[in-house]
């Protein structure tokens, strides 16, 4: 696991440097078949807004501050609405304070990283896309502390982040259902899971692949469907033979799927 260490004192979100240029300039981000963030261009509108975010950001004192590449991701997320910008960087900052209170490392999250419930594929799939693997059937309800899980799931997503290729923004999120059962119908984690997707790393995953699900995952699909809304759309049923060619060569394809 490539060691990553995000304190308080200095945290932001994993992100490429800001060159409008490097905004979906790799042909293979422009056209995959999940949600694309809004682009930014530093208009006149565009630093208005940043400029308003600030200062409201600033009279909250949120602590600790988001930097601005975190900012102005969250604004073209918001297609700069800076009152629901400035209520998702909230609520996301809220969250790290309690579940990361010491900051976010390879050593707080070992002991249930090796499990393998989470894993973070070593390569891309076909449109340039960092993937994270969850095996479900791994997670067991009550098994491991809540907190811990999902400061797990956030080093995962960070790493991946922190290896997006140029050009690329987002990543691939892959729900491994093989062997799922009433076990792994862990309700709280399925709920954050669409925070971590959608709040606090929102537009990060642009498309998840529920892979190989059982009938057993049909209640639990019924329930958490509706509080998708419009991003349920972005969830796929796929098995592991639509893997390949659709998203993965023979040659990148995860070994957990061959």
């Amino acid at each position: 696991m490539t060691r990553l260490c995000f304190s308080q004192s200095n945290w932001r979100l994993p992100s490429k440097p800001l060159r409008s240029s490097a905004y979906l300039s790799d042909s293979r981000a422009r056209q995959h078949p999940g949600i694309v963030n809004r682009p930014w261009s530093d208009t006149p509108e565009e630093k208005g807004a940043l400029q308003a975010l600030q200062c409201r950001l600033q009279a909250l004192n949120l602590s600790p501050a988001p930097d601005l590449a975190t900012q102005i991701w969250f604004l073209r997320d918001r297609s700069l609405d800076v009152e629901e910008t400035v209520q998702k960087l909230t609520a996301m900052t809220k969250w790290r304070q309690k579940t990361c209170p010491s900051g976010l490392t390879e050593a707080s999250v070992a002991a249930e990283a090796a499990t393998g419930k989470v894993v973070l594929h070593n390569g891309e799939d076909n449109y340039g896309r960092p993937v994270v693997v969850v095996r479900a059937a791994l997670h067991r309800t009550g098994e491991w502390p809540f907190d811990g899980s999902q400061r797990l799931c956030a080093f995962m997503i960070e790493s991946a982040l922190r290896q997006l290729p140029d050009g690329s923004e987002s990543m691939l999120g892959i729900f491994d259902l093989r062997g799922f059962g009433l076990a792994n119908a862990d309700f709280g984690f399925f709920y954050f899971m669409i925070d971590a997707f959608f709040t606090y790393y929102p537009k990060r995953v642009s498309q998840v692949l529920l892979l190989e699900a059982p009938f057993a995952f049909k209640p639990i699909w019924s329930a958490v469907k509706p509080a998708l809304g419009k991003y349920s759309a972005l969830v796929s049923f796929i098995s592991v033979r639509d893997l390949c060619p659709q998203y993965f060569s023979q040659q990148t394809l995860p070994k957990i799927f061959k």
